[in-house]
């Protein structure tokens, strides 16, 4: 069975204050990395009141100061947001304080609202132009010295943290293929395009320095619990959200509902239905159903899963389960 990973929002939940969302992080982090999960990565997003991630690279710094062994990154940095001089220094100083366990994945898309996005870096329609050059150069301040540029990101220079494209269209999978970097699929929150993006970066994918072959990642929703029926009373939660969200009115992870009927309309929930369609929901046996059947469709090399349930230990029991449905198809394979 291919590795399984983590995508953290530090989620804070209705009644959990910022503080406490961040430490139940760390505590997801811990787990996690006792279940023998490869990565832990947390996301940039900006003015969304049940996300506490919007400094990612401070909390990667908190997550990877309190493990030990568990690759720690960005899932993603909104590289539009900021200059590759600045990312460079900042992921050469978590480099410098935790070798060989950080990951640096970048999206283009700027992670909030556009109104959040000019406060964050004014020149939205150039700084999404420049993707491709500032990926370059964010590899550049990240690779060797080099005395002609006479810039060097301090820390930094020469530390190589590996870079990661992530998307949810054919723009970051083919630039992923042309610079021969590994690619993240939001599958997640965005399928439609999963199989086409997938397809276009193995087709078109140049072998690089970073990287010989093509290395695919695709993510999904979860909540698994005893039985079907408690894992989708625990997904309400995230549905709910989403559906605020697209409502325009983002606010906390909600309290999971014993029903959705008279919360959301005809066509949100076959929005949902769609959005969510590979999301791993119900019992283990179940999401392991689900989970061979996503693996052997796409093909992926890695999973990873994100997990916002309100309860925090539902949350861990989330991903103790998944760890016992990977074990368990692991055997099963290789018998």
């Amino acid at each position: 069975m291919i590795p399984f990973s983590v995508l953290d929002l530090s989620p804070i939940a209705d009644g959990v204050t910022p503080s406490q969302a961040l430490a139940q992080s760390l505590r997801l982090a811990r787990h996690v990395e006792a279940l023998g999960y490869r990565r832990f990565w947390l996301a940039e997003h900006h003015n969304m009141p049940g996300i506490a991630s919007a400094a990612t690279a401070v909390v990667i710094g908190h997550i990877a100061g309190g493990t030990k062994t568990i690759r720690v990154g960005s899932g993603g940095i909104m590289l539009p947001n900021h200059s590759p001089l600045f990312i460079a220094e900042q992921f050469g100083t978590l480099e410098a304080l935790y070798p060989g366990r950080i990951d640096l994945g970048l999206g283009r898309a700027p992670g909030t609202d556009m109104r959040t996005a000019r406060a964050l870096r004014r020149d939205l329609e150039q700084s999404a132009h420049n993707f491709p050059n500032d990926v370059q150069e964010l590899q550049a301040y990240l690779g060797p010295p080099d005395p002609q540029r006479g810039i060097n990101a301090v820390p930094g220079t020469g530390s190589n943290v590996p870079i990661w494209l992530l998307g949810s269209s054919l723009y970051s999978a083919q630039l992923a293929a042309a610079l021969g970097l590994p690619f993240a699929f939001a599958s997640h929150f965005a399928p439609d395009m999963l199989f086409d993006a997938i397809a276009i970066y193995r087709d078109r994918f140049q072998p690089s320095e970073a990287l010989p072959e093509p290395y695919v990642m695709a993510g999904v929703m979860a909540a698994i619990a005893e039985t079907d029926e408690e894992a989708k009373y625990l997904f309400t939660s995230q549905q709910q959200q989403f559906i605020n969200l697209r409502r325009g009115s983002p606010g906390r992870v909600p309290r999971p509902v014993e029903s959705m009927e008279g919360i959301w309309q005809p066509h949100e929930k076959a929005g949902l239905e769609h959005t969510f369609r590979y999301a791993l929901v119900g019992s283990p046996a179940t999401v392991r159903a689900k989970v061979d059947g996503f693996v052997a469709e796409t093909g992926i090399d890695e999973l990873i899963v994100s997990a916002p349930v309100w309860d925090v230990e539902a949350r861990l029991r989330t991903f103790e389960l998944l760890a016992g449905i990977r074990n368990t198809s692991g055997r099963a394979a290789a018998e």
